[in-house]
């Protein structure tokens, strides 16, 4: 599988950091570290300025994430909701805007 190092890891990182506390709220457990490994990953031409500036930027914490059903009582996570989800002390950077890239 090929990895857009400047959109697709982002969301990557962001989709399955999710699916890992989904999976941990419906099996009682608390959710830990995520680890992502690269293996074909590439940046477009397009988006290496735009990476450069995002290199400049110090990381900020980590926002704080809680699941407010008890998802051991669903039939399905296919019933959740974008309301069953709150971020807290989520503090972005401003957007860096790049071109979707193939």
């Amino acid at each position: 599988m090929r990895c857009n190092l400047g959109l697709g890891v982002p969301f990557n990182i962001a989709s399955y950091s999710l699916l890992t506390h989904i999976l941990a709220n419906a099996t009682g457990k608390k959710a830990g570290e995520f680890v992502h490994i690269l293996g074909d990953t590439h940046v477009y031409k397009n988006h290496i300025d735009p990476l450069k500036v995002q290199l400049q930027r110090y990381p900020n914490s980590f926002p704080i994430l809680n699941v407010k059903k008890k998802l051991s009582d669903l039939k399905s996570i296919e019933e959740l909701t974008f309301n069953d989800f709150e971020l807290k002390e989520y503090t972005p950077h401003p957007k860096i805007k790049m071109e979707l890239s193939c």
